[in-house]
């Protein structure tokens, strides 16, 4: 893998032997879509192509939930990409529960107590296999995997 750089408004990193583009946006989380739109563009992908990998705080965390498309489900960050190129995408959902005190900004900027820490990583572990599955495999083939996944 190359190093991240900087450009279009994410940071990149070109997996070459996988000939696959990792895509971190900088911007606002509420303007993800702008720099996704230009970087497909650019690599002229289509969005059936595209795997995003999201939070999401219906979702208990521990639980993963992959679709082909749809909708943003309330998700600000999801809302700009189909906002920009439509719904045709995937999308992996990474479950991180709801805050106790009803603070969602604090709750998804900040650290995740110790005491989840053990389940995050298998939660990260199984996303990203659910990714390379995704890669090898196509979305329908990986969604029973990936949707049937518990950390608890």
């Amino acid at each position: 893998m190359t190093s991240w750089r900087k450009k279009d408004q994410a940071h990149q990193a070109l997996v070459r032997e996988r000939n696959v583009l990792l895509v971190k946006p900088t911007s606002f989380m509420n303007l993800s879509g702008v720099p996704l739109r230009l970087i497909a563009s650019w690599y002229r992908t289509p969005p059936e192509r595209i795997l995003v990998i999201s939070d999401d705080m219906d979702l208990p965390l521990g639980r993963l939930r992959m679709r082909a498309s749809g909708g943003h489900g309330g998700h600000n960050g999801l809302r700009s990409i189909i906002g920009t190129i439509g719904d045709r995408f995937a999308r992996l959902r990474v479950g991180v529960g709801r805050p106790e005190d009803g603070d969602s900004i604090d709750y998804v900027l900040g650290a995740f107590p110790v005491s989840q820490r053990e389940t995050l990583a298998r939660v990260i572990v199984a996303a990203a296999d659910g990714a390379e599955r995704w890669l090898a495999e196509g979305t329908e083939r990986t969604l029973p995997s990936v949707n049937a996944f518990r950390a608890d």
